[in-house]
């Protein structure tokens, strides 16, 4: 039996973070490659994804980049064959990437902050990146994991793919409303759709496939904005970005090798009004 520190011990395996060099994306990376994994950066930015790989190198840690277009298969298939170039295997998935916005002001775009007019054009974007561009890194990374025969995929999900957005908190005083667009809560609903598919398909192998929800994580957020949502949140305020890792050290890690098709919440106890 393994002691349960060494149950977290990712020494000898590699992972690939999509959304790397967000704000969460750099957490998880690091996190990884303090856990002894060989990490690959991936990101449509490929320039702050190579800075990032090196400033982890500079740090000690095994990281490599690839600039990487999500909703593009052949991008994807590129990025899957840059890791296995590096680190000879892919052994973890980390889905971060995604399109998240703030809100939208109709002040931004004429009718584009109503669901009633909101564009199609906006709607399908959102989809193309945020559910068939994680079912592309989860497909390209699956086929080398057959290989291998083992594998953890992470899909990057939210408390509004579990909820209905409370847009109250958006609201300013004086001003145009502001909403979190459909979009947002459809396609984060459809992560824990895709998750839980994954997990049956593959049924009886060593392959593995969990969601991990955060609630809010503070990002230089105005005032007003963190005081509404920390009134909504059990623990009273907005999470610190590192306030994910554990979640998703334990995720990727044998330390949940008996968890499967399931969703890791981690929200200040949002979601247990």
């Amino acid at each position: 039996m393994t002691g349960i520190m060494q149950k977290f011990d990712l020494t000898g395996k590699s992972a690939i973070v999509t959304g790397g060099t967000g704000l969460l994306g750099r957490e998880f990376c690091r996190t990884l490659a303090e856990a002894g994994a060989g990490v690959l950066v991936a990101d449509i930015d490929g320039d702050n994804a190579e800075q990032y790989a090196a400033d982890l190198r500079k740090a000690g840690f095994d990281a490599g980049f690839a600039r990487v277009d999500i909703t593009d298969s052949e991008s994807v298939s590129a990025m899957v064959e840059c890791a296995v170039g590096l680190f000879g295997s892919v052994d973890v998935l980390v889905t971060s990437a995604a399109m998240d916005p703030k809100f939208d002001s109709a002040s931004e775009g004429k009718n584009v902050n109503t669901f009633e007019n909101f564009p199609l054009e906006a709607w399908k974007q959102a989809v193309d990146v945020n559910l068939t561009g994680m079912f592309l890194c989860c497909q390209a990374a699956a086929r080398e994991m057959v290989k291998n025969g083992s594998g953890s995929i992470i899909n990057i999900c939210s408390t509004y793919g579990l909820v209905g957005p409370d847009q109250r908190i958006y609201i300013r005083p004086g001003e145009d409303r502001r909403t979190k667009p459909a979009f947002y809560s459809v396609t984060k609903a459809g992560v824990l759709g895709l998750t839980r598919y994954l997990a049956t398909y593959y049924a009886g192998t060593k392959i593995r496939a969990n969601a991990l929800t955060p609630g809010g994580v503070f990002n230089n957020h105005d005032e007003l904005f963190v005081q509404n949502y920390a009134a909504r949140t059990v623990l009273g305020r907005m999470a610190e970005k590192d306030e994910m890792n554990g979640a998703l050290l334990y995720l990727a890690s044998d330390a949940s090798s008996y968890m499967t098709g399931n969703n890791l919440i981690v929200d200040g106890g949002w979601t247990a009004w």
